[in-house]
């Protein structure tokens, strides 16, 4: 018998997380130019680097023949002091999907199972299945979360429930009063994970206010990054913000020193940077407006969206659509894999960028 048929059936039955396409592979495959690709697929900030964090960065070079520091102090103060948080409820991570990870080795396990939506993160049904338990997909309610279908589906062996608020890849936003009515409904031993990962790009009204959340439900999770709004997706630093001894739990899991110390301070920096931060909304606002325009024109149909990124109809064959737009350089990602083959995700980009997608787009659906 071969090493890898004894592995476990449910760790061989995994299929890996497929990335957003790199520039770099597309210009190879197709010989295209690298500076004359646009990337529309992963999420990322057009506007690239925080400049704080980016200082913070060239100041520590230096160090990066010594370990980071493995508790985070840094970043931890900073976060503890911005969001009133106290330290040890935070738990920091290789980007949020590694404290993803962290809440599924602590909290999941063979003989239980997790609750998530259909169309959410892929990461959710991915940690779930790799530790063991069983994932329970929800059905959809108009391409977002179902949270009464959501606590119906709770058995008593579930451990975990997953939410993505703005959902990704549909964008979808649940409200702060169902949300809370659903926080109020779930047993203390189900642990709601409510991932915040697109958080910076709503408007103060519809935020919901978490944080105040977590002293009221002692099983609330959230997770948040700094990969997508403040820039540092290469850096990989997310966080966990929960009860002191959730994150105990979590902290007991962790992998010694998973974040890097440029990652440490620029994150420390980019948290900070606040005229960053409103200079990428407010772009993305005005590129969001720019590619629904955009779809409107061209009669297209998209689901509405909360984050930095759309999900655009664009009918039956939209993985020859996605190929054609990848042949003209510009990268974006299908979503099949998502229950959404009628879809293409476009994440958000500079004005030249959104107009230089449109433009893609309108051409190969012309000549359809």
């Amino acid at each position: 018998m071969r090493l890898c048929d004894l592995a476990p059936p449910h760790v061989r039955g995994i299929a890996p997380y497929q990335p957003g396409k790199p520039i770099a592979e597309l210009a190879r495959e197709l010989g295209l130019a690298e500076d004359g690709i646009v990337k529309l697929a992963s999420n990322e900030n057009p506007l690239g680097v925080s400049p704080r964090a980016r200082a913070a960065i060239a100041a520590r070079l230096d160090e990066v023949a010594l370990y980071p520091d493995g508790n985070g102090f840094e970043l931890k103060s900073a976060l503890a002091a911005k969001l009133g948080v106290a330290l040890a409820g935070i738990v920091l991570g290789n980007g949020s999907n590694d404290v993803l990870e962290l809440v599924a080795r602590a909290l999941l396990g063979p003989n239980t199972s997790a609750v998530y939506s259909e169309h959410a993160f892929a990461v959710y049904p991915l940690a779930t299945q790799a530790v063991g338990a069983q994932g329970i997909a929800t059905p959809a309610r108009a391409y977002g979360h179902d949270l009464g279908a959501m606590l119906e589906a709770l058995r008593d062996d579930t451990r975990v429930v997953f939410i993505a608020n703005p959902n990704n890849p549909t964008g979808t936003l649940l409200g702060a009063g169902e949300l809370h009515g659903f926080l109020k409904s779930v047993p203390e031993r189900v642990a709601v994970v409510l991932d915040e990962a697109y958080g910076e790009f709503l408007d103060a009204a519809q935020r919901a206010p978490t944080l105040a959340w977590l002293v009221e439900f002692p099983n609330l999770i959230l997770t948040r990054t700094f990969s997508k709004a403040y820039g540092l997706a290469g850096l990989r630093v997310g966080y966990a913000l929960a009860h002191p001894e959730v994150a105990d739990l979590l902290n007991r899991v962790r992998q010694p020193f998973n974040v890097s110390s440029l990652g440490l301070a620029g994150a420390a920096a980019a948290l900070e940077d606040h005229e960053f931060i409103a200079r990428s909304k407010a772009m993305n606002d005005a590129g969001m407006s720019q590619i629904l325009e955009g779809c409107e024109a061209l009669n297209l149909s998209h689901i509405p969206s909360h984050g930095n990124f759309v999900c655009i109809e664009v009918g039956a064959d939209a993985g020859g659509v996605f190929q054609a737009l990848l042949r003209r350089g510009v990268i974006v990602r299908p979503v099949a894999n998502y229950g959404l083959a009628r879809f293409l995700r476009v994440s958000i980009g500079l004005p030249e960028q959104n107009a230089r997608f449109l433009a893609a787009l309108g051409e190969i659906l012309e000549r359809a």
